[in-house]
Protein backbone atom coordinates (compact mmCIF):
# COMPACT_ATOMS: atom_id res chain seq x y z
CA UNK A 1 0.00 0.00 0.00
CA UNK A 2 1.16 3.39 -0.94
CA UNK A 3 -0.09 7.06 0.05
CA UNK A 4 0.44 10.10 -2.38
CA UNK A 5 -0.33 12.29 1.07
CA UNK A 6 -2.47 11.76 4.07
CA UNK A 7 -6.34 12.04 3.69
CA UNK A 8 -7.88 15.06 5.50
CA UNK A 9 -8.36 14.90 9.18
CA UNK A 10 -11.09 15.35 11.47
CA UNK A 11 -11.32 15.08 15.26
CA UNK A 12 -13.98 12.86 17.49
CA UNK A 13 -14.68 13.83 21.05
CA UNK A 14 -16.98 11.20 22.72
CA UNK A 15 -19.24 12.56 25.98
CA UNK A 16 -20.32 9.61 27.38
CA UNK A 17 -23.15 10.22 29.74
CA UNK A 18 -27.13 10.90 29.47
CA UNK A 19 -29.29 11.51 31.80
CA UNK A 20 -31.09 8.47 30.75
CA UNK A 21 -30.13 5.54 28.30
CA UNK A 22 -32.66 4.99 25.32
CA UNK A 23 -34.30 2.04 24.44
CA UNK A 24 -33.29 1.94 21.14
CA UNK A 25 -29.33 3.16 21.75
CA UNK A 26 -26.46 1.45 20.84
CA UNK A 27 -23.99 3.93 21.68
CA UNK A 28 -21.44 4.19 24.71
CA UNK A 29 -23.74 6.24 26.58
CA UNK A 30 -23.97 6.12 30.48
CA UNK A 31 -26.46 7.33 32.67
CA UNK A 32 -25.79 10.13 35.09
CA UNK A 33 -28.15 11.49 38.05
CA UNK A 34 -26.43 14.96 37.61
CA UNK A 35 -23.68 16.86 35.78
CA UNK A 36 -20.82 15.04 35.67
CA UNK A 37 -17.34 15.65 36.53
CA UNK A 38 -16.63 17.98 33.75
CA UNK A 39 -13.75 19.76 33.83
CA UNK A 40 -12.09 16.42 35.01
CA UNK A 41 -13.61 14.08 31.84
CA UNK A 42 -11.84 17.58 29.71
CA UNK A 43 -8.70 17.19 31.60
CA UNK A 44 -8.89 13.38 30.64
CA UNK A 45 -10.26 14.40 26.97
CA UNK A 46 -6.72 16.39 26.59
CA UNK A 47 -4.46 14.20 27.92
CA UNK A 48 -5.69 11.81 25.68
CA UNK A 49 -5.03 14.19 21.97
CA UNK A 50 -1.73 14.47 23.72
CA UNK A 51 -0.93 10.76 23.05
CA UNK A 52 -1.77 11.21 19.52
CA UNK A 53 -0.04 13.94 18.80
CA UNK A 54 3.44 12.03 17.41
CA UNK A 55 1.29 9.95 15.38
CA UNK A 56 -1.12 13.02 13.74
CA UNK A 57 2.36 13.96 12.67
CA UNK A 58 1.72 17.89 12.79
CA UNK A 59 -1.53 17.28 10.55
CA UNK A 60 -4.23 19.95 10.87
CA UNK A 61 -7.89 19.23 11.81
CA UNK A 62 -10.79 20.24 9.70
CA UNK A 63 -13.56 19.27 11.95
CA UNK A 64 -14.27 18.74 14.94
CA UNK A 65 -17.68 16.51 16.05
CA UNK A 66 -18.38 16.53 19.90
CA UNK A 67 -21.06 13.60 20.23
CA UNK A 68 -22.16 11.41 23.01
CA UNK A 69 -24.40 10.68 24.97
CA UNK A 70 -25.94 14.12 25.66
CA UNK A 71 -22.76 17.13 25.16
CA UNK A 72 -24.89 19.52 26.16
CA UNK A 73 -24.87 18.15 29.77
CA UNK A 74 -21.39 19.69 30.24
CA UNK A 75 -21.46 23.59 30.66
CA UNK A 76 -19.89 26.29 28.03
CA UNK A 77 -16.99 26.52 30.25
CA UNK A 78 -15.88 22.98 30.27
CA UNK A 79 -16.62 23.22 26.30
CA UNK A 80 -14.45 26.47 26.12
CA UNK A 81 -11.75 24.68 28.14
CA UNK A 82 -12.05 21.81 25.66
CA UNK A 83 -11.83 23.79 22.48
CA UNK A 84 -9.01 26.04 23.49
CA UNK A 85 -7.23 22.51 24.86
CA UNK A 86 -7.15 21.15 21.19
CA UNK A 87 -6.46 24.26 19.74
CA UNK A 88 -2.97 24.87 22.04
CA UNK A 89 -2.41 21.30 20.95
CA UNK A 90 -2.98 20.61 17.14
CA UNK A 91 -3.19 23.15 14.39
CA UNK A 92 -7.13 23.28 13.34
CA UNK A 93 -8.29 25.44 10.08
CA UNK A 94 -9.52 28.64 10.55
CA UNK A 95 -12.75 27.46 8.59
CA UNK A 96 -12.96 24.48 10.72
CA UNK A 97 -16.86 22.95 10.99
CA UNK A 98 -17.31 22.22 14.82
CA UNK A 99 -20.11 20.54 15.53
CA UNK A 100 -21.64 19.31 18.93
CA UNK A 101 -24.86 17.16 19.45
CA UNK A 102 -27.15 18.64 22.06
CA UNK A 103 -30.44 17.33 23.67
CA UNK A 104 -33.91 19.05 23.77
CA UNK A 105 -34.00 18.15 27.20
CA UNK A 106 -31.25 19.25 28.92
CA UNK A 107 -30.26 22.60 27.47
CA UNK A 108 -30.65 25.99 29.71
CA UNK A 109 -31.72 29.43 28.44
CA UNK A 110 -28.32 30.91 27.53
CA UNK A 111 -26.40 27.48 27.20
CA UNK A 112 -26.83 28.00 23.28
CA UNK A 113 -24.89 31.25 23.61
CA UNK A 114 -22.43 30.28 25.34
CA UNK A 115 -21.74 26.97 23.40
CA UNK A 116 -21.20 29.38 20.41
CA UNK A 117 -19.12 31.44 22.03
CA UNK A 118 -17.16 28.64 23.62
CA UNK A 119 -16.45 27.45 19.42
CA UNK A 120 -18.68 25.45 18.54
CA UNK A 121 -20.66 26.77 15.50
CA UNK A 122 -22.39 23.93 14.31
CA UNK A 123 -25.26 22.22 16.70
CA UNK A 124 -27.14 19.49 16.30
CA UNK A 125 -30.12 18.67 17.99
CA UNK A 126 -31.29 15.31 19.32
CA UNK A 127 -35.34 16.08 18.40
CA UNK A 128 -36.07 12.75 16.52
CA UNK A 129 -40.11 13.46 16.66
CA UNK A 130 -42.78 16.54 17.56
CA UNK A 131 -45.37 13.66 18.60
CA UNK A 132 -45.43 13.58 22.42
CA UNK A 133 -46.52 9.73 22.21
CA UNK A 134 -43.77 8.86 20.10
CA UNK A 135 -40.69 10.71 22.43
CA UNK A 136 -42.35 8.55 25.20
CA UNK A 137 -42.15 5.32 23.52
CA UNK A 138 -38.76 6.09 22.61
CA UNK A 139 -37.93 6.76 26.11
CA UNK A 140 -36.69 10.63 25.47
CA UNK A 141 -36.38 13.26 28.56
CA UNK A 142 -37.94 16.08 26.77
CA UNK A 143 -41.31 16.39 24.77
CA UNK A 144 -42.41 18.15 21.42
CA UNK A 145 -42.73 21.59 23.33
CA UNK A 146 -39.31 21.10 24.38
CA UNK A 147 -38.42 20.21 21.26
CA UNK A 148 -39.64 23.72 19.56
CA UNK A 149 -38.12 25.90 22.47
CA UNK A 150 -34.64 24.23 21.44
CA UNK A 151 -34.43 24.72 17.94
CA UNK A 152 -36.26 28.04 18.67
CA UNK A 153 -33.47 29.56 21.26
CA UNK A 154 -30.44 28.09 19.15
CA UNK A 155 -31.69 30.03 16.34
CA UNK A 156 -32.00 32.93 18.21
CA UNK A 157 -28.78 32.52 19.99
CA UNK A 158 -27.11 33.08 16.37
CA UNK A 159 -26.48 29.34 15.20
CA UNK A 160 -26.11 29.59 11.30
CA UNK A 161 -25.48 26.08 10.85
CA UNK A 162 -28.23 23.53 12.33
CA UNK A 163 -29.47 19.75 11.73
CA UNK A 164 -32.17 18.07 13.68
CA UNK A 165 -32.65 14.45 13.66
CA UNK A 166 -35.46 12.93 13.27
CA UNK A 167 -36.64 8.99 13.43
CA UNK A 168 -39.08 7.62 11.31
CA UNK A 169 -40.98 3.92 11.41
CA UNK A 170 -41.77 4.11 14.97
CA UNK A 171 -43.59 2.20 17.22
CA UNK A 172 -47.33 2.60 16.30
CA UNK A 173 -46.48 5.64 13.67
CA UNK A 174 -48.78 6.41 10.68
CA UNK A 175 -47.81 8.15 7.59
CA UNK A 176 -49.68 11.14 8.52
CA UNK A 177 -47.81 10.99 11.83
CA UNK A 178 -44.05 10.92 9.94
CA UNK A 179 -45.17 13.12 7.12
CA UNK A 180 -46.18 15.70 10.44
CA UNK A 181 -42.47 15.60 11.87
CA UNK A 182 -40.89 16.27 8.48
CA UNK A 183 -42.87 19.09 7.79
CA UNK A 184 -42.43 20.70 11.14
CA UNK A 185 -39.03 20.12 11.33
CA UNK A 186 -38.73 21.77 7.70
CA UNK A 187 -41.01 24.86 8.96
CA UNK A 188 -37.83 26.02 11.51
CA UNK A 189 -35.38 26.09 7.92
CA UNK A 190 -32.77 24.20 9.29
CA UNK A 191 -29.89 24.02 7.15
CA UNK A 192 -29.36 20.08 7.87
CA UNK A 193 -31.88 17.13 8.21
CA UNK A 194 -30.80 13.43 9.50
CA UNK A 195 -33.57 11.49 8.51
CA UNK A 196 -33.46 8.45 9.31
CA UNK A 197 -35.14 4.50 10.58
CA UNK A 198 -35.44 3.62 13.64
CA UNK A 199 -33.38 0.06 13.79
CA UNK A 200 -33.28 -2.47 16.30
CA UNK A 201 -29.69 -2.68 17.28
CA UNK A 202 -28.11 -5.79 19.79
CA UNK A 203 -27.15 -4.80 22.99
CA UNK A 204 -30.53 -2.22 23.33
CA UNK A 205 -33.95 -3.10 25.51
CA UNK A 206 -35.72 -2.65 22.35
CA UNK A 207 -33.59 -5.87 20.72
CA UNK A 208 -34.19 -7.75 24.03
CA UNK A 209 -38.31 -6.63 23.91
CA UNK A 210 -39.27 -5.38 20.60
CA UNK A 211 -41.97 -2.97 20.58
CA UNK A 212 -44.28 -3.73 17.61
CA UNK A 213 -43.10 -1.26 14.54
CA UNK A 214 -45.06 -0.33 11.10
CA UNK A 215 -44.03 -3.25 8.51
CA UNK A 216 -41.79 -3.04 5.51
CA UNK A 217 -44.18 -1.43 3.22
CA UNK A 218 -45.22 1.18 5.66
CA UNK A 219 -41.24 2.10 6.20
CA UNK A 220 -41.13 2.41 2.41
CA UNK A 221 -43.87 5.24 2.32
CA UNK A 222 -42.94 6.34 5.16
CA UNK A 223 -39.18 7.35 3.43
CA UNK A 224 -40.58 8.21 0.11
CA UNK A 225 -43.03 10.58 1.35
CA UNK A 226 -40.10 12.19 3.58
CA UNK A 227 -37.70 12.41 0.94
CA UNK A 228 -40.77 14.33 -1.26
CA UNK A 229 -41.18 16.35 1.40
CA UNK A 230 -37.26 17.43 1.98
CA UNK A 231 -36.87 17.70 -1.95
CA UNK A 232 -39.65 19.99 -2.52
CA UNK A 233 -38.30 22.23 0.26
CA UNK A 234 -34.96 22.95 -1.51
CA UNK A 235 -33.04 19.61 0.80
CA UNK A 236 -30.53 17.95 -1.51
CA UNK A 237 -30.32 13.90 -0.27
CA UNK A 238 -26.47 13.30 -0.23
CA UNK A 239 -25.99 10.25 1.72
CA UNK A 240 -28.67 7.85 3.44
CA UNK A 241 -30.35 9.61 6.23
CA UNK A 242 -28.46 12.95 5.53
CA UNK A 243 -30.21 16.20 3.46
CA UNK A 244 -28.86 19.58 3.10
CA UNK A 245 -29.73 22.74 2.02
CA UNK A 246 -26.76 23.95 -0.80
CA UNK A 247 -23.45 24.13 0.63
CA UNK A 248 -24.33 22.84 4.32
CA UNK A 249 -23.18 19.32 4.19
CA UNK A 250 -22.08 17.66 7.10
CA UNK A 251 -18.22 18.28 6.58
CA UNK A 252 -17.37 15.83 9.72
CA UNK A 253 -19.39 12.87 8.21
CA UNK A 254 -18.54 13.78 4.64
CA UNK A 255 -14.66 13.08 5.64
CA UNK A 256 -16.31 9.63 7.23
CA UNK A 257 -17.98 8.55 4.06
CA UNK A 258 -15.10 9.46 1.86
CA UNK A 259 -12.75 7.60 4.02
CA UNK A 260 -10.61 10.31 5.51
CA UNK A 261 -8.84 10.31 8.62
CA UNK A 262 -9.72 11.09 12.38
CA UNK A 263 -9.01 10.62 15.91
CA UNK A 264 -11.24 9.88 18.21
CA UNK A 265 -11.03 10.83 21.59
CA UNK A 266 -13.34 10.02 24.80
CA UNK A 267 -14.83 6.91 26.33
CA UNK A 268 -15.34 4.39 23.47
CA UNK A 269 -14.12 6.63 20.98
CA UNK A 270 -12.43 5.16 17.82
CA UNK A 271 -9.93 6.94 15.23
CA UNK A 272 -8.55 6.06 11.79
CA UNK A 273 -4.71 7.24 10.83
CA UNK A 274 -3.11 6.71 7.64
CA UNK A 275 0.76 6.89 7.60
CA UNK A 276 2.64 8.20 4.65
CA UNK A 277 5.66 6.55 5.35
CA UNK A 278 4.67 3.38 6.04
CA UNK A 279 1.83 2.66 4.32
CA UNK A 280 -0.39 1.61 7.10
CA UNK A 281 -3.53 2.48 8.22
CA UNK A 282 -4.42 1.92 11.62
CA UNK A 283 -7.60 1.71 13.47
CA UNK A 284 -7.47 2.90 17.26
CA UNK A 285 -9.86 2.76 20.37
CA UNK A 286 -10.25 3.77 23.93
CA UNK A 287 -11.25 1.96 26.68
CA UNK A 288 -14.95 2.16 27.24
CA UNK A 289 -16.03 2.86 31.15
CA UNK A 290 -15.83 6.28 31.48
CA UNK A 291 -14.12 5.81 34.67
CA UNK A 292 -11.81 3.41 33.55
CA UNK A 293 -10.97 5.68 30.82
CA UNK A 294 -10.60 8.30 32.88
CA UNK A 295 -7.86 6.90 35.15
CA UNK A 296 -6.37 5.29 32.43
CA UNK A 297 -6.38 8.44 29.82
CA UNK A 298 -3.16 9.87 28.40
CA UNK A 299 -1.64 6.51 28.84
CA UNK A 300 -1.29 3.49 26.40
CA UNK A 301 -3.14 0.82 28.13
CA UNK A 302 -6.10 3.18 27.63
CA UNK A 303 -5.99 2.79 23.51
CA UNK A 304 -5.74 -0.81 21.31
CA UNK A 305 -5.30 -0.65 18.16
CA UNK A 306 -4.90 -2.79 14.97
CA UNK A 307 -3.56 -2.40 11.33
CA UNK A 308 -5.63 -2.60 8.51
CA UNK A 309 -4.87 -5.21 5.49
CA UNK A 310 -6.48 -4.62 2.04
CA UNK A 311 -9.23 -6.44 2.49
CA UNK A 312 -10.10 -4.51 5.50
CA UNK A 313 -9.28 -1.22 3.80
CA UNK A 314 -11.41 -1.87 0.35
CA UNK A 315 -14.20 -2.98 2.18
CA UNK A 316 -14.52 -0.28 4.61
CA UNK A 317 -14.18 2.37 2.47
CA UNK A 318 -16.97 0.54 -0.40
CA UNK A 319 -18.69 0.26 2.76
CA UNK A 320 -19.00 4.42 3.47
CA UNK A 321 -18.59 5.68 0.17
CA UNK A 322 -21.62 4.17 -1.53
CA UNK A 323 -23.84 5.26 0.95
CA UNK A 324 -22.91 8.70 -1.06
CA UNK A 325 -25.69 9.74 -3.57
CA UNK A 326 -23.29 10.92 -5.73
CA UNK A 327 -20.89 8.14 -5.24
CA UNK A 328 -16.73 8.35 -5.85
CA UNK A 329 -14.41 9.08 -8.50
CA UNK A 330 -11.69 5.70 -8.76
CA UNK A 331 -8.83 7.79 -7.61
CA UNK A 332 -10.85 8.65 -4.61
CA UNK A 333 -10.09 4.66 -3.74
CA UNK A 334 -6.91 4.73 -4.90
CA UNK A 335 -5.63 8.34 -2.70
CA UNK A 336 -7.32 6.93 0.79
CA UNK A 337 -6.83 3.31 0.77
CA UNK A 338 -3.43 2.97 -0.93
CA UNK A 339 -4.67 0.34 -3.27
CA UNK A 340 -5.46 -0.10 -6.78
CA UNK A 341 -9.07 0.30 -7.88
CA UNK A 342 -8.48 -3.11 -9.04
CA UNK A 343 -8.83 -4.51 -6.00
CA UNK A 344 -12.74 -4.18 -6.09
CA UNK A 345 -12.40 -4.88 -9.94
CA UNK A 346 -14.54 -8.01 -9.17
CA UNK A 347 -17.58 -6.41 -7.28
CA UNK A 348 -17.67 -3.80 -9.08
CA UNK A 349 -18.38 -5.74 -12.22
CA UNK A 350 -21.03 -7.75 -10.18
CA UNK A 351 -23.01 -5.04 -9.22
CA UNK A 352 -23.06 -3.35 -12.45
CA UNK A 353 -24.24 -6.80 -13.85
CA UNK A 354 -26.96 -6.79 -10.91
CA UNK A 355 -28.10 -3.37 -11.78
CA UNK A 356 -26.85 -2.09 -8.63
CA UNK A 357 -24.20 0.20 -10.28
CA UNK A 358 -24.30 2.81 -12.87
CA UNK A 359 -22.93 1.60 -15.89
CA UNK A 360 -19.56 4.16 -17.05
CA UNK A 361 -16.54 4.59 -14.93
CA UNK A 362 -16.18 7.98 -14.73
CA UNK A 363 -17.55 7.95 -10.91
CA UNK A 364 -18.65 4.90 -9.04
CA UNK A 365 -22.15 5.70 -8.19
CA UNK A 366 -25.32 3.48 -7.07
CA UNK A 367 -28.22 3.21 -8.91
CA UNK A 368 -31.65 3.41 -7.33
CA UNK A 369 -31.82 0.08 -7.09
CA UNK A 370 -28.67 -0.30 -5.24
CA UNK A 371 -29.21 2.46 -2.89
CA UNK A 372 -32.91 0.75 -2.09
CA UNK A 373 -30.71 -2.51 -1.53
CA UNK A 374 -27.28 -1.12 -0.19
CA UNK A 375 -26.72 -3.85 2.20
CA UNK A 376 -26.81 -6.19 -0.59
CA UNK A 377 -24.31 -4.00 -2.77
CA UNK A 378 -22.03 -3.41 0.00
CA UNK A 379 -22.00 -7.24 0.66
CA UNK A 380 -20.26 -7.44 -2.97
CA UNK A 381 -17.34 -6.09 -1.68
CA UNK A 382 -16.74 -7.78 2.03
Amino acid sequence: MAFISPPPLGLYIHIPWCLRKCPYCDFNSHETEGCPDAMGYVRALLADLQLELPLAKRREISTIFIGGGTPSLFPPEAIRTLLLGVRSRMAVVADAEITMEASPGTYESGRFEGYLEAGVNRLSLGVQSFDDRALGMLGRIHDASQARAAVTEAMAAGFDSINLDLMFGLPGQVLAGSEADVAEAIAFKPQHISFYQLSLEPNTLFYARPPKLPDEDHIIAFQEAGQSLLASAGYHQYEVSAYAQPGMKCRHNLNYWRFGDYIGIGAGAHGKLARVESGQVQRRWRQKHPVTYMDAAGAERAVSSRELIAEDLSAEFMLNALRLRDGFEPELFEARTGLLLGQVEPGLLKAREMGLLEPGSERIVATDQGWRFLNDLVALFC
